[in-house]
């Protein structure tokens, strides 16, 4: 073990442990359980593991640490802590000893409480509140969980460790931050004083294996037929809009109806924080970049956007549409760029078509309302709208077909819709997919890229019903 300093060098108290409490600060009531919140931490063991965890980082040399490999530090580690806690009496039982152990190996080589979390498939996002307040969404649905930090200086440690490696920073000058973790999860920070009531972080996962269009037919979230047609209009190079409120999956139905793209196209994506989990060999992924500490060096989706164009392109994928670059984007998908996708936050088809609009303002380019319009109706072909209901599941309420212009209005026309009919006593919302028995406009482009698309999958007299389990039940009346 080269990696522990010498005995003599034990007292050196320049590495600030990430559990130590800030006695200088006063207690405030945030920092304790709120009521009704069940502790399965007992004061002993988050004394202990202070304790443990001040002792473990006096020994450690930390600068030797990072150079090692992982693996041997880890079981290395593991040894030092069983020793440590063998040569100290701790007021613990042995279940208690085993967990104080793996937390503490977690705070120095990960993201302290956060580890466990991260480690559970079931879990989507995570959200870090306050010191004794962690929230988890497990299937839609926000539950608290037993992780706690010590205080606020312990979360805003776990923050730094995470913005660090991505080469940005938050401090008081720049206290929010966008970054990622290595597994490609979204991470979002802030802390004050826009944070009221101290340092607030969250996590939205990154599932270990992509979802697929399988994955969101189990889910109910949109029927065979509209899966069918969704791919076709993939392959067929139309440009798809998808648009839906905040956690309501529009990055994940991106990436799933990416994985229709040929794999022998040329994809360039272009996101604020990298999340997008393309399959295809030939993917070249962009992110955006914050102002540096004196407010330069800031490179925006537009500025990506326009550099992208001269990558020689086949597609090109935003993962969200947020300004000006939206007139770029349109440019593009006007001018060969064809079958490229975005999302919009929008709470309708209409609304993502409003918000697009509004946001070609923001280019300060001399354009009248109907010439942008044309510019969006020449552009895009469809909309997909995404909403998460009250139990927790994700559904495609609405495929929208952008038809043209008539006078100065954008038309459009429904090709399915998910209509609402109720909510069971498990809170399962109920309803049922149709088709409006609208056929696209598009349909005669589908089949000149030889995609097969039969007439009788806008038959409105076939509905899928969402069951008592949330599954779809076809049916035909």
């Amino acid at each position: 073990m080269n990696w522990l300093k010498r005995k003599d060098q034990w007292a050196d108290q320049r590495a600030l442990p990430a559990f130590e409490t800030d006695s200088t600060q006063p207690s405030h009531p945030e920092n304790h359980p709120s009521p009704g919140v069940t502790q399965t931490l007992n004061p002993d063991y988050l004394r202990s593991r202070q304790k443990l965890y001040r002792q473990l980082i006096q020994r450690l040399d930390l600068p030797t640490l990072h150079a090692l490999d992982l693996q041997t530090l880890r079981s290395d580690l593991r040894r030092l802590i069983a020793q440590m806690l063998q040569e100290s009496p701790y007021p613990l039982n042995q279940q208690e000893l085993e967990l104080v152990a793996v937390d503490v190996e977690h705070e120095v080589l990960g993201l302290g409480p956060l580890e466990r979390l991260l480690a559970d498939p079931t879990v989507s996002d995570i959200l870090v509140n306050r010191p004794d307040q962690v929230y988890v969404e497990r299937s839609g649905r926000l539950e608290l969980t037993p992780a706690r930090f010590d205080d606020h200086r312990h979360i805003l440690r776990v923050i730094e460790r995470i913005v660090s490696k991505m080469g940005r920073r938050i401090d008081e000058s720049s206290p929010m931050v966008d970054a990622r973790l290595g597994d490609g999860s979204r991470v979002n920070a802030i802390i004050p004083p826009l944070a009221v009531d101290g340092p607030v972080l969250s996590i939205r996962k990154f599932p270990s294996r992509p979802m697929s269009v399988d994955d969101l037919l189990r889910a109910g979230s949109l029927t065979p037929e509209m899966a069918h047609l969704l791919a076709a209009m993939v392959r067929a190079k139309l440009n798809i809009l998808i648009a839906g409120g905040t956690g309501t999956g529009k990055t994940t139905t991106l990436n799933v109806l990416s994985s229709f793209i040929p794999a022998n196209e040329r994809i360039v994506t272009i996101e604020d924080a990298a999340e997008l989990q393309l399959q295809q060999p030939h993917v070249i992924r962009l992110e955006t970049r914050p102002p540096n500490a004196e407010s330069r060096g800031e490179v925006t989706q537009r500025a990506l956007v326009r550099n992208a164009l001269r990558m020689r392109p086949d597609r090109i994928i935003l993962g969200e549409v947020r300004g000006e670059e939206t007139f770029d984007m349109l440019q593009a998908m006007n001018t060969g760029h064809e079958g490229s996708m975005a999302t919009v936050h929008a709470n309708s088809p209409r609304d993502a078509l409003m918000r697009l609009e509004n946001m070609m303002a923001l280019a300060n380019v001399p354009m009248n309302s109907r010439a942008v319009r044309q510019q969006m109706a020449s552009a895009l072909t469809a909309v997909v709208q995404i909403q998460r209901y009250s139990d927790g599941r994700r559904r495609v309420v609405s495929l929208c077909e952008i038809t043209g212009m008539e006078g100065d209005v954008l038309t459009t026309q429904e090709i399915f819709r998910f209509d609402r009919t109720g909510v069971n006593a498990q809170g399962v919302v109920l309803g049922q997919f149709r088709a409006t028995g609208i056929r696209p406009q598009f349909q005669d482009r589908l089949e000149a890229y030889g995609q097969t698309v039969p007439a009788d999958i806008y038959d409105p007299t076939c509905i899928y019903h969402t069951g008592p389990s949330g599954q779809l039940e076809s049916g035909l009346h």
